[in-house]
C-alpha cells in the first residue's frame, strides 16, 4: 500500500507539474501589438490577417491588433510607445516622421518595415440625393471618419481645391461604420471612408441602399497629382460598388511600420514571416491581393534596419 501512494502522489505531481508549465510556456511568447483603426474600415481586418500570418511564422511572437483610431493617431502611438507596430498612410507616416501637420513635432522612433496595400478616398451620398459633386458638399452634414484617422489629411487636400475648409462642412466624427449606418438612416447627407476596396462600411450600406460616389473632376484630379507625390489615381471596377462605370478614386499607399529602437531581430523576422507569405495574407483577406510585391520597400520613411537586412537579402 505504502508503495501505491508513493507512486499515486508522483502521478498526481507530475499532473500539476504539467497544468502548471503549459500556462508558462504560452506566457513566454513575446506579447506585442499592433496598431489599426476603427471596425469597418480597411485597416482593422488586415491588421487581424497581418497578426495571424505573422504568428504563425515567428512562433516566439504574439501579435495583437488593437482597434485604434487611425493613420494620424497609429504613428503618435508607436511613437510614444503606447503600442509595438501600426498600420498608417504613406503621407501621415511622412508628415509625423518630418514634423508637419496634424504633427506639432517630429516623431523621429518610427521606421518602415514596407508597403501594403493601397487605400481609397470614397465620399458616398446616397443615389437620392440632391448632391452630385463635391462643391455641393458645402454647409452638409457629413460623417468623415473619426479624429485621428486619416480621411482628415486627404479630405482637407480636396476641399482646399474647391475653396473650401473643414469649417464649410458640418463634420461629424465617427468611426467608418457608424457614419455610414447615420448616412444611410437619413442622419447624414454624406459618408466619407479611406480603405482597400471592397470597404467593408460601403459594402454594408450599397447591399441595401443605392448609393453614388463623389470624386474630384479630371481637372482638379490632375492638380491634387501634381501638388502631392504621395497621391495617385485608382480605378475601381464598376462592379465592386454596383456603379454604371468605372470609379476612379484618390488612391494612397499604407506602410506597416514600427518604432526605430525596436529589437533588430524581431523586426526582421516579422519583414520575413509577412512578405515571405503573401499568398497566405491575400488568402485571408481580399483586400491584400493588391499589394504591389514589386515596391514593398518603396517607403515614405527610413526603413528599420530589421526590414531593410531582410530586403537587401532578396536583392
Amino acid at each position: 500500500m505504502g508503495n501505491r501512494k508513493i507512486i499515486a502522489a508522483m502521478l498526481i505531481l507530475i499532473a500539476l507539474t504539467v497544468l502548471v508549465a503549459l500556462p508558462a510556456a504560452a506566457q513566454s511568447k513575446k506579447q506585442l501589438t499592433l496598431a489599426t483603426a476603427s471596425i469597418g474600415g480597411a485597416y482593422y481586418p488586415m491588421g487581424q490577417a497581418m497578426t495571424t500570418v505573422i504568428n504563425k511564422h515567428v512562433p516566439y511572437l504574439s501579435l495583437t491588433p488593437e482597434v485604434t483610431n487611425g493613420a494620424v493617431q497609429n504613428p503618435r502611438l508607436v511613437g510614444d510607445g503606447n503600442t509595438d507596430f501600426g498600420i498608417t498612410n504613406a503621407n501621415t507616416a511622412y508628415f509625423a516622421f518630418n514634423g508637419q501637420k496634424p504633427y506639432n513635432k517630429k516623431i523621429e522612433n518610427l521606421a518602415a518595415i514596407g508597403n501594403l496595400h493601397p487605400s481609397v478616398f470614397h465620399i458616398v451620398v446616397l443615389a437620392k440625393s440632391k448632391i452630385n459633386s463635391i462643391a455641393d458638399l458645402k454647409g452638409k452634414k457629413m460623417a468623415v471618419g473619426p479624429a485621428g484617422g486619416g480621411t482628415i489629411p486627404l479630405l482637407q487636400s480636396i476641399l482646399a481645391e474647391y475653396g473650401m475648409k473643414m469649417d464649410d462642412i458640418r463634420a461629424n466624427y465617427l468611426p467608418y461604420s457608424d457614419g455610414f449606418t447615420q448616412m444611410g438612416d437619413g442622419n447624414l447627407d454624406a459618408a466619407i471612408g479611406l480603405g482597400g476596396y471592397p470597404m467593408a462600411a460601403v459594402m454594408e450600406i450599397s447591399t441595401t441602399q443605392q448609393i453614388r460616389l463623389l470624386v474630384p473632376e479630371p481637372d482638379v484630379f490632375n492638380r491634387l497629382l501634381k501638388k502631392y507625390a504621395y497621391y495617385s489615381k485608382i480605378t475601381v471596377p464598376k462592379t465592386i460598388y454596383k456603379q454604371d462605370a468605372d470609379i476612379p478614386f484618390v488612391g494612397i499607399k499604407n506602410i506597416f511600420f514600427t518604432k526605430k529602437s525596436m529589437d533588430e531581430k524581431l523586426v526582421y523576422d516579422v519583414t520575413k514571416a509577412l512578405y515571405n507569405n503573401l499568398d497566405e495574407l491575400k488568402a485571408a483577406n481580399a483586400t491584400a491581393r493588391q499589394i504591389d510585391s514589386a515596391s514593398l520597400s518603396q517607403t515614405p520613411i527610413p526603413l528599420h534596419p530589421g526590414a531593410k537586412r531582410y530586403f537587401d537579402g532578396k536583392k
